[in-house]
């Protein structure tokens, strides 16, 4: 039997990056205002093509690195896209990561973004591309695994308070917890151990708990 099958036209590879934070007691996403076209002068996630001498997971710790200024605390791939009309400029597949940052860092945009800065990320405004569609993903992903590993840790210092890491769940799920509830589930899933330091608040001082794992 004959072999009928050809090669597609020249498909490119690229990558982007879901960059959280919390700010505020606020669940922050990173985003870049795009200098150059497509859809110049509107916001999109750190990205670029992946280069042919590098790892996906390399070519997005350089795009963040350099769009940003950062370098990821935690990086996971999150999840491939590959929609024929997602860009403009021709058939690109992108692989999405998500990354963590403990705390705020000067923002250094490259050379394809003309600002970088933080925003809501339930509240972000309308992206390039299919940069929405991979946020959505990208917080779901993070609500989901918040309930079963320790990646909430990822946004806190390696030492902190209860009510400080009830704050970052909050922030992610987007509305208020049950703190009974919250310390209930908390001691039942044996990730948190006490310190024997005190964190000065506006009462009484509060203990210092550290992360004991698994992730």
């Amino acid at each position: 039997m004959a072999d009928n099958y050809s090669l597609p036209d020249k498909v490119h590879v690229a990558v982007d990056v879901v960059l959280f934070t919390i700010q505020r007691s606020e669940l922050k996403v990173l985003l870049v205002k795009r200098l150059i076209e497509p859809f110049a002068g509107g916001y999109a996630l750190p990205g670029g093509f992946v280069l042919a001498d590098e790892s996906l997971e390399h070519a997005a710790m350089r795009e963040l690195q350099e769009e940003t200024g950062f370098k990821a605390h935690y990086l996971e791939q999150l999840q491939s896209f590959g929609d024929p009309g997602r860009d403009p400029r021709g058939r690109v597949v992108t692989v999405a990561y998500f990354a963590l940052l403990p705390s705020e860092q000067t923002i250094q945009p490259g050379t394809d973004a003309v600002e970088a800065g933080w925003f809501s990320a339930h509240a972000a405004p309308a992206l390039a591309f299919d940069h929405d569609r991979i946020l959505a993903v990208a917080l779901r992903r993070l609500q989901w695994k918040l309930d079963y590993s320790g990646v909430g840790f990822d946004l806190l210092p390696d030492r902190f308070t209860l009510s400080e890491l009830q704050a970052v769940h909050e922030a992610i799920h987007g509305h208020p917890l049950d703190k009974r509830n919250f310390r209930r589930k908390l001691e039942a899933g044996n990730q948190v151990a006490e310190t024997n330091e005190m964190k000065p608040t506006g009462r009484k001082p509060a203990r210092l708990y550290r992360f004991i794992g698994p992730r």
